[in-house]
């Protein structure tokens, strides 16, 4: 029988505050137990596993994600638009970085569920650049674009790869100011 209170929710929440402790490859079904204050084989009761674990953060991260760009970017437009999700995009990766990790798993053939979740926040980004008359192919080029941009950013700045005595704010802005440009002129510079 199920220890009380817990089910696969409280599992996997608790597995992502470890995740975004000491990095989801670190993650450990044993240390995951022993933070339950149960026995290992307990936790197969509400998860598959160490790999159900891992399918169950990305699936998670990447909704969670789509949601705080979507709050992000409600009432807003064009680059004001993209710099709020991009500020958004940023600070949730430095306060989640097991999760963040997950959240760019790319999703296993066939599965749905991580499909759709994969999905939500490219669905976000692609209405947010409808105002700038990016759509189809060219709006698939635009969000790859501005997700390696953050990722990049967000990847460099984690692991301490920015030395230079120059404010990372302002990096980060004139990044984003950047790419709001290039999407301003990116349709007109094909007619």
């Amino acid at each position: 029988m199920p220890r009380a209170g817990l089910n696969e929710d409280r599992v996997v929440a608790e597995a992502e505050r470890i995740a975004d402790e000491v990095g989801v490859a670190n993650l450990t079904l044993a240390a995951l137990a022993d933070r339950l204050g149960i026995r290992q084989p307990s936790l197969y009761k509400h998860v598959a596993g160490l790999a159900g674990l891992h399918r169950s953060i990305s699936i998670r991260a990447k909704f969670e994600l789509a949601d705080v760009l979507a709050r992000a970017a409600v009432g807003r437009s064009g680059a004001d638009a993209v710099r709020s999700m991009s500020h958004a995009y940023r600070r949730w990766a430095r306060e989640h970085p097991g999760r963040y990790e997950a959240a760019q798993w790319a999703p296993p053939s066939g599965d749905e569920q991580a499909i759709e979740a994969g999905l939500a926040a490219v669905r976000i980004c692609s209405e947010v650049l409808t105002c700038y008359g990016l759509e189809g192919d060219d709006a698939v080029d635009a969000i790859r674009v501005l997700r390696s941009a953050l990722h990049g950013f967000v990847a460099l700045e984690s692991a301490g790869g920015f030395g230079l005595p120059v404010d990372l704010e302002r990096s980060f802005d004139r990044l984003i100011e950047g790419i709001s440009a290039a999407f301003d002129r990116w349709v007109h510079d094909e007619a």
